[in-house]
């Protein structure tokens, strides 16, 4: 099936499928329901005819602020469809954060999900001047403010002003005036020295990038895929939800995250998005479970895992050993072969992004018979640059380019991408856009990389400071830091959290502060070294901590700090000249205190 724009893709999948196949399935009351092709078309198409009606029009900017369900899909399909633009943003995103981007990109309406986040929006609609609608999909939300309406009540609205026929007319006829050139979305991505940026994707983007991502995972309407990464995060948009759309296979909701493992069993997916996080988790609670188990079964365990790593390390150097082969279909019958039945006994491949996958965590899935994938790119690509093939994985590496996307790497090392899925640009900051893309187009990713003797991808650094969490959350440090350090106790904050579960910081502190701190609690020292342990002290910094960053998202709040007993200095090697930090010396000097404050409490 061809297509040049999301909402040409919608109708022709729609037309294709209609009643006769399931497109979403969603939980209530502990049931999972199936949603059609032609149920999620007609509410759509209800929903776009009550936006026209509101004043919405194309070109305009739309926000969406809600957790992965039925109506996000419903929302974006709509508003895209009109030719509007729609603006995903987190849910964990705080007021401030809100009304910083949806200022900046002038939106004249936000769906919002329910009350939580109804309250925010309300919080800054009045310094929100473009604002004239915020749309509800919980109707219990929906408060008597002339501006708030339900989402059921637009639906309601849209099918009592046109006859179904007619709807269909309106939406098919505005939805194929789309232009491929036309900006789709704007997702606000984490800048490294202030606010963040909205990138301009078009439907020509989207459409490029769906057409790689096929043909690197095959996968048709067979499919069924469990959703739980946001889909306002690109690597979800396209990866786990425009892509199944387009071949007309069935998206299932996770509940939430913690419900992930219930889901799976209940939905059995043959595909599922993730990030590292969650494959960690689950090795996690695999090893926790088995340590609950009698001596005998451990071994057992053990030994197969053991086998399993054998196994696989031979065959990635071409070797296939019979008697090897034969221990590991024994591990396979015993062990792995229970532990696949826990992941639906459907799933065909894990495709990992968002973050670096560790290598053990990698090969011990791959080991147990599990595929994994791990897929690279940036939300300026749409987001996939390059993703590893099924039978060609190399661990470690973050496989080859997507077929319609060029990759070269720079004389300093940085990975640049080209192709049509590179992004329009930063939404209204030109220097920006000329400073990230070339007058070649080649896209200057920030990442340092080199490809391997089998021509796979590999990354080996950061060139930016950018912090990816391992659950995928882009967090800039430098604001935080700088935000941080305006406490009277702290000189310096260094943010910690690449690859990590949470936020964590090493703070320098002002030890003349310190020392005042330490008279008014009439606490008796013999060096002011002394006072970074003090329960008191602590306490009073931390509590100074969450004041100041009380506006943060919650991904991006630190969780544990460690206070050192010297300042930074020029001369220890942990600033430059120019005074700045030295990030990657201060993180190798103190590692021994980073990897304290991710113990397990």
């Amino acid at each position: 099936m061809q297509f040049s724009t999301i909402p040409e893709m919608f109708i022709k999948i729609c037309n294709k499928f209609g009643q006769n196949k399931t497109a979403f399935m969603y939980k209530k009351d502990g049931v999972y329901i199936d949603v059609s092709y032609e149920e999620v078309r007609d509410k759509v198409e209800c929903f776009a005819v009550g936006l026209l009606e509101l004043g919405v029009h194309s070109g305009d900017r739309v926000g969406i602020v809600s957790d992965n369900r039925l109506e996000w899909a419903i929302a974006d399909f709509a508003i895209t469809g009109i030719g509007a633009i729609d603006v995903p943003i987190f849910p964990t995103l705080a007021a401030k954060q809100e009304e910083y981007i949806y200022n900046d990109c002038e939106a004249i309406a936000v769906v919002v999900s329910n009350s939580f986040q109804l309250k925010k929006i309300l919080e800054v609609k009045e310094t929100i001047p473009s604002l004239r609608h915020v749309i509800v999909m919980n109707d219990d939300a929906v408060s008597g403010e002339i501006f708030i309406k339900s989402m059921s009540g637009v639906i309601r609205r849209g099918a009592e002003l046109r006859t179904k026929e007619e709807r269909r007319n309106i939406f098919e006829e505005m939805a194929m005036k789309v232009a491929s050139e036309d900006l789709l979305t704007l997702i606000y991505t984490s800048g490294t020295t202030g606010n963040p940026k909205g990138v301009m994707l078009t439907n020509k983007n989207i459409v490029a990038n769906l057409i790689g991502v096929k043909d690197a995972i095959p996968f048709d309407e067979t499919d069924v895929f469990l959703s739980f990464l946001p889909m306002c995060h690109s690597y979800e948009r396209t990866a786990g939800y425009y892509t199944p759309i387009c071949v007309g296979a069935t998206i299932a909701f996770a509940e939430a995250i913690e419900s992930v493992g219930t889901n799976i069993t209940e939905v059995k997916p043959t595909l599922m998005t993730t990030v590292p996080r969650l494959l960690e988790l689950i090795r996690k609670r695999i090893y926790q479970n088995i340590e609950k188990e009698s001596g005998l079964k451990q071994k057992i365990f053990h030994w197969a895992v053991k086998t399993g790593l054998d196994y696989l390390h031979a065959q990635q150097h071409g070797k296939n050993p019979l008697g090897l082969k034969s221990l590991y279909l024994i591990a396979d019958k015993l062990v792995f072969s229970k532990i696949r039945a826990r992941t639906g006994g459907r799933l065909r491949l894990f495709a990992s992004g968002g973050a670096a996958l560790p290598v053990d965590v990698c090969e011990f899935f791959l080991a147990t018979g599990i595929t994994i994938i791990e897929g690279y790119g940036l939300t300026e690509s749409s987001p996939v640059i390059s993703v590893t093939r099924h039978g060609k994985i190399e661990v470690g590496t973050v496989g080859i380019p997507l077929i319609n996307v060029e990759i070269k790497i720079a004389e300093d090392g940085e990975i640049l991408a080209k192709g049509d899925n590179i992004m329009k640009g930063y939404w209204n900051d030109p220097v920006a856009t000329n400073e990230a893309i070339d007058e070649d187009g080649w896209l200057y990713t920030g990442d340092i990389g080199k490809l391997t003797d089998k021509g796979n991808l590999k990354i080996t650094d950061r060139k930016k400071s950018i912090i990816v969490s391992s659950g995928g959350k882009n967090i800039a440090p430098q604001p935080i830091e700088n935000i941080l350090s305006q406490s009277s106790f702290i000189e310096h904050c260094v943010l910690i959290g690449d690859k990590r579960d949470y936020i964590t910081a090493l703070l320098t502190p002002d030890f003349d502060q310190l020392k005042k701190l330490a008279d008014t609690f009439g606490i008796k020292y013999d060096s002011p070294s002394e006072l970074i342990g003090n329960e008191k002290i602590i306490q009073t910094i931390k509590n100074d901590i969450d004041r100041l960053q009380t506006d943060f998202a919650k991904y991006e709040r630190v969780r544990k700090f460690k206070l050192l007993s010297q300042p930074f200095t020029v001369e220890n090697g942990e600033l430059t000249p120019k005074l700045s930090i030295k990030r990657h010396v201060v993180e190798r000097k103190f590692n021994y205190l980073i990897e304290e404050m991710y113990k397990i409490d």
